[in-house]
């Protein structure tokens, strides 16, 4: 499986913007973008592709089957890799329906369309047809001071949002399990990298700091993640869904456990050294403390273990390394960051592109 058409759902987000970046450098596959550009789909991200002849996008929403069903007709992909979500915790906990829709209504309808669509196949498509569905280890719950979630952990999802994808996966391994629809199902930890929307810890902290803005740490900042740079991730998606078992689930990490405390310090010690504050001091002296967000879960940490075992992936990147590759990136695309500021990244859609979307 390396050539014919993929379906990626959310390619207008951070970490689907990343994958078919890297889908169109190292891979002959063409690429139809299936996204409905809420406010944290920016097909700036994508501007190097927008007149390549691999790629397609299309504004659609997920929940819209008849769309989905169109898009199936038309371009008859050989698989779909399905990363549309909505998945900012904090958003999740003011204002929950928008999670239950996109994350539940809309990847049960998107599995619907797919299987009508796979189940009309000839035997060959029917047997090489993959549904990679793209999660994240928070619905796990929260790990003490030890220990690893890995893939047969239960589940035990603690906010809104993690929930919601929990409630995803279980879909997609139902439809595995009733209809026989050949599913993949990977479970990452956290992403950082270029082009990330900043209401991200790295991305929200590093605008903060370069505005001369505090820097919000939650409660003592002693909460744990595993940082996982977002090409890694993309990297290992392509290689599990061309290399992986339909019906296995594996767990992408970073080997990266830093506290929060430990992000803000580390990017701060990266700023005063690639863009120095005008007054000399450190920009550690933005730091505040502000009260903990509600059910925050204590520690994550993934054992990728089987994926480097069965599918022969493991990261290239360090957290020190990509937070420097992160930082550096910012740096030198303050105008990529302005647009996200201001809003203007959506008036760049509809001066650049709209006239090469499918409706």
């Amino acid at each position: 499986m390396s050539s014919g058409t993929l379906f990626v759902t959310g390619g207008a987000g951070f970490i689907g913007s990343a994958l078919i970046r890297l889908l169109i450098a190292e891979s002959d596959w063409h690429i139809v973008n299936i996204d409905k550009l809420t406010y944290a789909g920016n097909l700036e991200s994508l501007a190097s592709l927008s007149n390549n002849s691999r790629y397609v996008f299309s504004h659609t929403d997920i929940c819209d089957r008849s769309k989905l069903d169109c898009l199936f007709a038309e371009y008859k992909p050989a698989g779909v890799m399905h990363l549309a979500a909505e998945s900012h915790v904090d958003r999740s906990i003011h204002g929950p329906a928008d999670f239950i829709e996109t994350n539940i209504l809309g990847t049960y309808t998107l599995l619907e369309a797919a299987r009508a669509y796979w189940s009309a196949l000839p035997q060959k498509g029917v047997s090489e047809f993959r549904f990679h569905h793209v999660s994240t280890d928070e619905v796990y719950g929260s790990l003490g001071a030890a220990g690893l979630f890995t893939e047969t952990t239960p589940y035990r999802p603690n906010s809104p949002y993690s929930a919601s994808k929990a409630s995803s996966d279980h879909l997609v391994r139902a439809w595995q399990h009733t209809y026989g629809l050949p599913v993949l199902i990977t479970n990452c930890s956290n992403n950082y990298g270029p082009y990330q929307f900043p209401e991200k810890l790295i991305p929200l902290v590093l605008l903060n700091a370069l505005q001369g803005k505090p820097l919000p740490i939650y409660g003592k900042g002693d909460n744990v993640r595993d940082w996982l740079y977002v090409d890694d991730h993309a990297r290992a998606l392509l290689m599990v869904f061309e290399r992986g078992v339909a019906g296995e689930t594996y767990n992408i990490g970073g080997h990266n456990e830093k506290t929060n405390l430990e992000v803000v310090d580390a990017l701060c010690a990266l700023l005063d050294e690639l863009q120095p504050r005008a007054d000399g001091r450190s920009y550690l002296e933005q730091k505040t403390f502000v009260a903990d967000r509600p059910g925050h879960d204590r520690r994550y940490a993934i054992d990728a273990s089987k994926i480097e075992r069965a599918i022969g992936w493991k990261p290239q990147e360090s957290f020190e390394t990509g937070l420097r590759k992160t930082v550096a990136w910012y740096l030198a695309n303050a105008d990529w960051i302005e647009h996200v500021i201001t809003g203007e990244y959506r008036n760049w859609v509809k001066q650049n592109y709209l006239d090469r979307i499918v409706a």
